[in-house]
């Protein structure tokens, strides 16, 4: 690997190491209902996001929060030495794909089936760190 290689590869690395991410896939909400819930905490700081998320009526708040506290977790595997008050952590990227969809048959009037789907989703979240120590 040549230095200039190598140099990037380490300062990707150093990037790396401020984000922290958590993904959340084949949750068994539509995709439109969790993205509601998403829109409030995108961009804030992490302890009044998770202060939104439970307090929130919706299903969907139940396991963002959960998905929130795993990218905590994993952002603290990264870095030991550093404490989450200090960081500044906020919610960086947050965002909702569709999953796969299951399909089922309803009865309808006169010998007829509507169809009904089923939708599922996967969610990404990322952290960023707004106090960069270095």
């Amino acid at each position: 690997m040549g230095v200039r290689k190598k140099l990037r590869a380490q300062q990707i690395k150093e990037e790396k190491k401020q984000l922290a991410f958590a993904k959340l896939t084949g949750c068994p909400t539509s995709p439109r209902k969790m993205r509601l819930v998403a829109d409030l905490v995108r961009g804030v700081e992490v302890e009044k996001a998770l202060q939104i998320l439970k307090f929130n009526s919706k299903e969907a708040s139940i396991n963002l929060e959960k998905l929130l506290l795993s990218a905590i977790a994993n952002w603290q595997a990264k870095n030991e030495d550093s404490s989450i008050e200090d960081a500044g952590l906020f919610v960086k990227e947050i965002f909702v794909d569709s999953a796969g969809m299951l399909k089922r048959l309803r009865p309808a009037p006169q010998g007829r089936a509507h169809r009904i789907r089923k939708r599922s989703n996967h969610v990404t979240l990322v952290l960023g760190s707004k106090n960069v120590s270095n």
